[in-house]
């Protein structure tokens, strides 16, 4: 039996994604920069996947990006196209789909932490694997969460959300004593969303303010020395 971890993806296209790091970055460095952070989560889930039983998905929208996301990803990492607008929504899909597909549990990952230790995915993997249902989150600095794992698709922890906020992860967290589901917690790590977070994570790659057990992030990291190599103001500790 495998747990399946899917990246929630947006196609990397210029002007639509990772919006909100345009300045410092332009455009289509910013969408180069999504692009690269789709492949370092899968290429994290792949190596996750090397000491636990783990099948890699990425989760995407708009439906007719699926060439876009081939080309990307490795042929290890399947595919599986939104059904509905909305993270809600989408989220739950993607949960009841690979459920359905017969895996012993799914985990959801954001596509915005390129650098998450990849001893965390194994942890997520391993308290889902235990017997008894439960809910497994890891929440982000800002007050939302990377990661939420479940064995069984329940609606309920992605209603009446406040989605975006810093309210995210608690509102989950209290679905989940509502549903009487055991809440498993992970440590925190940040998302890459906005300038600070970016240079938090450039120093973290590029210098020495990394965490010792981050995962390497090679597409990413190369990106950003690209970028750097443009002179985009991204660089210091954030």
């Amino acid at each position: 039996m495998t747990i399946a971890f899917a990246i929630m993806a947006k196609a990397p296209r210029v002007g639509q994604v990772k919006t909100r790091l345009v300045p410092p970055l332009s455009a289509a460095e910013a969408a180069a920069l999504g692009a690269a952070f789709i492949q370092d989560v899968a290429g994290n889930i792949l190596a996750a996947a090397e000491r636990a039983p783990i099948a890699g998905y990425v989760a995407y929208a708009p439906a007719d990006a699926a060439a876009m996301f081939r080309a990307l990803l490795p042929g290890a990492v399947g595919l599986v196209a939104s059904r509905r607008a909305g993270l809600g929504a989408s989220l739950f899909d993607a949960a009841e789909e690979l459920l359905a597909a017969g895996h012993e549990g799914v985990c959801l990952v954001n596509a915005d932490s390129p650098n998450l230790p990849t001893g965390t995915l194994i942890e997520a993997a391993r308290a889902l694997q235990r017997p008894g249902d439960r809910v497994v989150l890891g929440p982000a600095e800002d007050g939302g969460y990377y990661l939420i794992g479940l064995k069984q698709p329940h609606r309920r922890l992605f209603e009446e959300i406040d989605w975006s906020t810093e309210r995210v992860f608690r509102q989950t967290h209290d679905r989940a004593a509502e549903l009487g589901l055991e809440p498993v917690t992970l440590p925190e790590w940040y998302d890459v969303d906005d300038a600070a977070s970016l240079r938090h994570l450039s120093a973290s790659l590029l210098g020495n303010a990394g965490a010792r057990d981050q995962y390497p992030a090679p597409h990413t990291t190369a990106c950003l020395r690209r970028i750097l190599g443009k002179g985009a103001g991204v660089s210091g500790a954030g």
